[in-house]
């Protein structure tokens, strides 16, 4: 795998890899909007990012949702980023449905509405 300038690949994490690299280290977050997620993607070739986490629903929903491009990133388990690594965190945000209607599928079968489901982008930086 490629470097990046500080030497390391960006990393794309999910809840579960931040929540687990927070307990070493002092890091730096901003909101990305889904356009910037999208920049700083497009910036770096497919061999200089590493994807953390095996969520194939949130992958789904980081390609077919913000209208990143499908690449195939390879798969590295991480313990803690590097100072001065770079991140992109994909989280998952889920509410109770504040309704719940009941709907039938497409053969007469009733589905409810549960959850609603929300993603968000932060960029993270690992500074000491």
């Amino acid at each position: 795998m490629e470097q990046s300038s500080v030497g390391y690949p960006l990393l794309l994490l999910d809840n579960e890899t931040l929540a687990y690299i927070l307990g070493d280290g002092d890091f730096r977050f901003a909101n990305l909007t889904f356009d910037e997620a999208k920049a700083i993607l497009d910036m770096n070739a497919e061999e200089d990012i590493a994807k953390c986490f095996e969520d194939k629903d949130l992958e789904n929903a980081i390609y077919e949702y913000l209208g990143i491009e499908r690449r195939t990133f390879e798969y590295r388990q991480i313990r803690q980023m590097k100072v001065g690594q770079d991140g992109i965190a994909f989280k998952l945000y889920i509410t109770p449905s504040g309704t719940q209607p009941i709907i039938l599928g497409e053969e007469g079968e009733q589905a409810k509405k549960i959850k609603n489901v929300y993603i968000y982008c932060q960029h993270v930086v690992r500074l000491k």
